[in-house]
Formats: C-alpha cells, sequence, structure tokens
C-alpha cells in the first residue's frame, strides 16, 4: 500500500508545474493533499479528479486558503472532514477517509511563522488535536495521519537547528509537543522507522538558494499508529522534480 503526502501549495499551480502527470506514474493507493487554495467549484473535472481515484475536498471557508483532499484507488467506506472547532473546521485542516480497520487522512496542521497570534493560534491547535489523538489510541482501529504538521522533531530534522529555536515550527514547546506525542501518546513518526538518515528535509524556504543548498526543514509527516510500526517498508522524498516549496513524501507500507 502506497500512501503519498503532499502540501502542494495551490494545487492549480502544482498542475502548472506537473505534478498530476507525475502522481499518474506512482501507483498510489491514497494520495493525501495539503493547502490546495481552491474551492472545489473552481477545479476542472477533467484536471483535478485523477482517473481511477475516488477524489474528496475539504475546502477553507477563505477563498485561495488552506483546504485539504484525497484521492482514494478503493472506494472508502466513510469519508470524514474537520476536527470540531473553528480554527481546524472553517480552514479546511483536516480529511479522514476510513477502510475497514485503517484510516488515512491528511492534516494541514497551522503555521505560526506570520505573526505572534497565528502562533498562538497554533498552540491552542496543538492542544486541541492533542487531545484528538490521544482518544484515536483508544479506537479499535490502526491510524496513518499524514501531511503537513508545521513542526520539526529533532534537531536532525532541520539545517539552522540553533538559530530557529525562536522561530515558529522549531521552538522548544512545538517540539516538546511532538516528544509527548510519540514518547508518552505512544504514536510513531513512520518515516525515522525505517530512515535515520540527516539532511532529510520536505521543506525549504524559497528565500535565498535554499532548495538548492538544502538548506531545509522536515515538517512533512506520516504518523502512526504502533500496530503499524511493523508494516513501514520503505520512505522517500521526492525532490527530482519541484511542484511546490514541499516535496511529496513517499511511504510504502506493507498493507491490502
Amino acid at each position: 500500500m502506497r500512501v503519498i503526502t503532499a502540501n502542494v501549495n495551490g494545487i492549480r499551480s502544482a498542475e502548472q508545474k506537473g505534478f498530476f502527470q507525475w502522481l499518474a506514474r506512482q501507483k498510489a493507493d491514497v494520495v493525501c493533499l495539503q493547502e490546495t487554495k481552491a474551492q472545489e467549484h473552481q477545479l476542472h473535472a477533467e484536471l483535478f479528479y485523477p482517473k481511477g481515484y475516488h477524489c474528496y475536498y475539504f475546502d477553507a471557508e477563505k477563498k485561495g486558503y488552506s483546504g485539504v483532499a484525497l484521492y482514494c484507488k478503493t472506494e472508502p467506506d466513510k469519508v470524514s472532514t474537520g476536527l470540531g472547532w473553528a480554527h481546524a473546521d472553517t480552514e479546511g485542516r483536516y480529511i479522514q477517509a476510513d477502510f475497514g480497520k485503517l484510516s488515512v487522512a491528511s492534516l494541514y496542521l497551522p503555521s505560526g511563522s506570520a505573526s505572534e497570534e497565528r502562533h498562538a493560534n497554533k498552540l491552542d491547535f496543538m492542544d486541541r488535536f492533542m487531545e484528538v489523538l490521544k482518544a484515536m489510541r483508544h479506537k479499535q482501529r490502526e491510524y496513518i495521519i499524514t501531511g503537513d504538521w508545521n513542526t520539526v522533531h529533532k534537531e536532525i530534522d532541520i539545517k539552522n537547528f540553533k538559530g530557529n529555536q525562536k522561530n515558529s515550527g522549531c521552538t522548544p514547546q512545538e517540539r516538546a509537543w511532538l516528544d509527548k506525542l510519540f514518547d508518552e501518546v505512544g504514536w510513531v513518526d513512520a518515516f525515522r522507522v525505517v530512515n535515520q538518515k540527516p539532511d532529510e528535509y520536505t521543506w525549504w524556504s524559497n528565500r535565498g538558494q535554499a532548495y538548492a543548498k538544502n538548506v531545509g526543514w522536515r515538517i512533512d509527516y506520516h504518523v502512526i499508529t504502533p500496530g503499524l510500526r511493523d508494516k513501514v517498508q520503505k520512505a522517500k522524498v521526492y525532490k527530482d522534480k519541484k511542484f511546490s516549496d514541499h516535496a511529496p513524501l513517499i511511504i510504502d507500507y506493507d498493507l491490502d
């Protein structure tokens, strides 16, 4: 089972850069998109509903902002959207597909880099979401929650660790939240199950030559329940072609 997550930073922009031609060759079972930046009625069916997939969008109320999507080879038993509070649901930040006892979700966790207010908003989202993640661990289900979590975990996950301690996405408080998620609540960072290498990033600033010099952050994840840890086969960050300021993260699982 191949699951791809990609923050496309505008689905129409990514389409023009060849994202869908690339996707057609990937043989993905589930594709999770973030930051679609479009209302579904603005998307042409022949371009944004790839052949062979059941396609689901969850848009932000604000046009040109946020939004998530799922493309599924197998029709899900159920698709649900939202998390239950305003800045998750009005901003189109979570969509989940259920297949039997497995759920796959696309998450776009807020960025806090624009202002102190947005950083506070992000921390509030994280506090609320932690309770959701705790509750999920008590359900008789396995989860793959993919997406842009907008937070690095450890020093290995960012090029300039010391210089970013005060910047949203790398603050000690945010990284401690991920410590709690993985070490206490018991979720698993699927990428690190099979890849412990440094310099493995999924996002690069558009400033300077960050992409060319690989001055990046690893902020896109597959976060999985521990029952799936042994099912992770291989993981790859696709960098051969640039569709966005993020790179697609591809993980293969030993699952039907």
